[in-house]
């Protein structure tokens, strides 16, 4: 699946998706600070919907570390939101286009807030995750899961589409990654989480674009886990493997059986599987395994 819904690729032809898209260093929950005050910029602060914005008295109340999930509008991103929701977690999710999904998710979790942000721009990151710390207290994980998928064969690939690809599935991460570090490293504790995909590991035909960002988060993975090691920080990567979201929309049932069957266990992994492994690897009793791959993938790639 991709980005919040990793989709296999076999030589089937789904339409590109464009999905939006794959803790800190105190006990005490720490008090909602106001939004900080910034320059005038090309692109406007992201903002919560009134209706759904947390008040300052439960933003202090909530207990749980803070974490933002971007792409968390629908998928695998918003089961993330869920999971982390659930366990007690200040959540904060990223969206691009879905405002709907967005709305949606705030009204079934009250508190949890969703902004729109584009992540392969740098202000609009630097906008968003600005927000989402004025409204968390500070972000102590950092679960970036937004992406875009498109199958082309590779002759055809445009240089435009090329770079596209890679400043969503990649260059996003890297955004969201340098805006939350330096509050980790002070509080010397933070979770950095990617989605990857298997085709990151293993290369996917007809996907050699997507492929190759979702090999560039593996990377960024590893080398970023021995940088931040010694501040207290963890990173680590789930690369899931065929995942039964919306994203299957485009499949028939022969083909989603036929998928099932290309699967070890014998059918699709769920959204919740993915939330799980993220919402253990951003916990305490994680906290001796950094730079890993974790496949969800029903035993697809081993």
């Amino acid at each position: 699946m991709r980005e919040d819904d990793f989709e296999l690729t076999f030589d089937l032809d789904p339409p590109a998706e464009d999905h939006e898209p794959s803790a800190a260093a105190s006990a005490e929950p720490a008090p909602a600070a106001e939004a900080p005050k910034t320059e005038p910029a090309a692109e406007p602060v992201p903002q919560a919907r009134p209706e759904q914005a947390p008040s300052a008295a439960a933003a202090r109340h909530t207990p749980g570390r803070g974490v933002l999930v971007s792409g968390g509008d629908r998928g695998i991103g918003a089961a993330a939101a869920r999971a982390f929701y659930q366990a007690g977690y200040r959540v904060a999710v990223l969206y691009h286009t879905n405002a709907q999904a967005a709305a949606d998710l705030e009204a079934s979790l009250p508190g949890c807030v969703a902004l729109q942000c584009d992540v392969a721009s740098r202000p609009a990151c630097e906008a968003a995750f600005a927000a989402a710390e004025a409204m968390l207290g500070h972000v102590d994980i950092l679960v970036c899961n937004a992406g875009i998928a498109q199958q082309k064969l590779f002759t055809d690939i445009t240089p435009e589409e090329w770079q596209h690809m890679l400043d969503v599935n990649l260059t996003g991460a890297f955004h969201l990654c340098q805006l939350a570090l330096p509050g980790m490293i002070r509080r010397k504790w933070g979770r950095i989480l990617t989605v990857s995909s298997m085709w990151g590991q293993t290369g996917g035909s007809c996907e050699v674009h997507y492929s190759a960002a979702k090999a560039g988060l593996i990377g960024l993975t590893k080398a970023l886990a021995r940088e931040e090691g010694p501040s207290g920080i963890t990173v680590n990567c789930v690369a899931p493997g065929v995942i039964d979201t919306d994203m299957m929309a485009a499949f028939t049932p022969a083909d989603r059986q036929a998928l099932a069957e290309e699967t070890p266990v014998g059918r699709l992994g769920s959204p919740q599987e993915v939330a799980r492994a993220l919402l253990f690897l951003a916990g305490e009793e994680a906290g001796y395994i950094t730079g890993q791959v974790f496949g969800v993938n029903g035993g697809l790639v081993i």
